[in-house]
């Protein structure tokens, strides 16, 4: 089943660092990266969870990488739904021509 609104990752790493009582500095530290990436995720609307880093959360703060990951795809999915008419505007699906008989040859030099 797909959420058609879906928790922005960073959101609840920012909120998971929150509820533990540590600075954005300590939790950098804990996972092995600048402040200023730890800050980047949690902040900016665009950065998601890299596969690096989802295995950095599983191994500091638990869940799984793969859960992690998860959920940066549907949130990912649930925006660009949002913007699926506008990307495809004017595209047309390409169907093979049911007349052709001959198989594509590669040309030989």
């Amino acid at each position: 089943m797909t959420m058609h609104n879906p928790s922005r990752p960073g959101d609840m790493v920012g909120n998971m660092i929150e509820e533990l009582e540590i600075t954005v500095t300590d939790a950098s530290r804990h996972l092995g990266v600048a402040r200023q990436t730890l800050n980047n995720l949690i902040n900016n609307d665009t950065a998601s969870i890299s596969p690096e880093m989802a295995v950095r959360l599983e191994a500091v703060f638990g869940s799984t990488a793969d859960n992690w990951l998860r959920m940066q795809a549907n949130y990912d999915a649930a925006r660009i739904n949002e913007r699926a008419s506008e990307i495809t505007k004017g595209l047309k699906r390409f169907v093979p021509s049911a007349t052709r008989t001959e198989k594509p040859t590669l040309e030989r030099a």
